[in-house]
């Protein structure tokens, strides 16, 4: 599989167990995300519907299956901060290492840019150079490094955040809008 034979979809609340079936290795066997329990596929519905009140939330098919998905969520609740989402991605564990995530993040990029969002932060969990790699090819820098702030299968993990700015920060930005505002513009 290769990037090219991929298509890219809003994901729906339908979606939510094949999703769910990507993250849950992620939460079981990995540090990659700091959850010690799988959520419930009503847990991980109500996630999915939440995300699409305000952001995209997208699901990269081959055939008829989902093979990784990204989405943003809140830098901050504050308005202050509404300028500002944290980005993450999950791709299935076979098919890692394929474009899947950078096909992923530069469609997500273009729809952040439509709703006037301008600082792009990933959260990643240290010691973790792919994750570091990937995200400083699509143009992350990192900006914090906090030490022994998450523990999780037996060890204590640093957190490093990386930051990307994908618009120009104006003295009076226009306001974001809502995903659902500039949705029609994108395809699927």
């Amino acid at each position: 599989m290769n990037a090219e034979l991929l298509s890219i979809r809003l994901a729906t609340e339908q979606d939510a167990s094949e999703i769910l079936a990507i993250y849950a290795p992620y939460v079981t066997g990995t540090a990659i995300t700091f959850e010690y329990e799988v959520p419930s596929l009503e847990e991980f519905t109500r996630r999915i519907q939440r995300t699409l009140l305000r952001y995209p939330y997208l699901v990269a098919c081959s055939g008829d299956s989902i093979v990784g998905y990204a989405y943003v969520s809140p830098f901050h609740e504050r308005p202050a901060y509404s300028w500002a989402a944290e980005t993450s991605i999950y791709v299935s564990m076979e098919s890692r290492g394929r474009g899947i995530g950078h096909t992923l993040y530069a469609l997500l990029e273009k729809m952040l840019q439509k709703q006037n969002i301008l600082n792009l932060n990933a959260c990643i969990a240290y010691p973790n150079p792919a994750s570091i790699a990937f995200h400083e090819h699509l143009g992350y820098q990192t900006v914090a490094h906090f030490h022994n702030c998450g523990y999780k299968m037996g060890r204590w993990y640093d957190m490093v955040w990386m930051e990307k700015f994908i618009g120009e920060h104006l003295p009076d930005p226009p306001q974001v809008v809502p995903f659902s505002t500039v949705q029609s513009q994108f395809p699927g």
